[in-house]
């Protein structure tokens, strides 16, 4: 059977949950702190820093021995040389990139300067008049209600039928699009 809680005993070896684990090293102390100003100061000191000649860029640590089929250290050992071959890529330093580019600079930057719109074509009376009603019968309704006047029943019957008269008279004067012969195709006009 299980024992019960009063009769177990706390284990000495056991870490303590309320104290932060440290990495034990060598001599039994803890590490230095790192100290993070130092090493951002370093590495930016040496960003523009070109590296020796001659030397890695990386750890030797990370270098791959390379392992050709030819190069087996000996035929009692399974493991050499069984991978793939390997590739060794060589890496030039950028000799030229992009933030050593300069603009060519023009005195004339050409600005685009877009050319006089054509003059609106000439509108026939009817249109004018369809005009007139659309905005002119509302704006009856407006003033009469701005100035408080009683709006009686011709005021209504021209206030609306103005505006219902003069857009459908607006609308049925549309251009269907048929009269556009001169381009052939129907294409996009650029």
């Amino acid at each position: 059977m299980a024992e019960r809680e009063e009769d177990q005993v706390p284990d000495e070896t056991a870490p303590d949950p309320s104290e932060p684990a440290v990495a034990d090293t060598a001599d039994g102390a803890a590490p230095p702190p790192l100290d993070e100003d130092a090493a951002w100061a370093e590495l930016v000191a040496g960003f523009d820093d070109e590296p020796e000649p001659g030397t890695a860029s990386w750890p030797d640590a990370e270098n791959l021995s390379p392992a050709r089929p030819d190069d087996r250290a000996g035929d009692d050992d399974p493991d050499a040389g069984s991978g793939p071959p390997t590739r060794s890529i060589v890496v030039h330093p950028v000799i030229h990139g992009p933030r050593d580019y300069t603009a060519h600079e023009d005195e004339d930057e050409g600005h685009y300067v877009p050319p006089e719109p054509p003059p609106l074509p000439r509108a026939d009376v009817t249109t004018k008049f369809a005009w007139l009603a659309v905005l002119g019968g509302p704006l009856l309704l407006i003033v009469f209600i701005l100035l408080q006047q009683e709006i009686t029943w011709w005021v209504m019957t021209l206030g609306v039928g103005g505006f219902v008269g003069g857009f459908c008279t607006l609308v049925t004067r549309l251009r269907t699009g048929e009269d556009d012969d001169e381009l052939p195709g129907g294409g996009a006009v650029v």
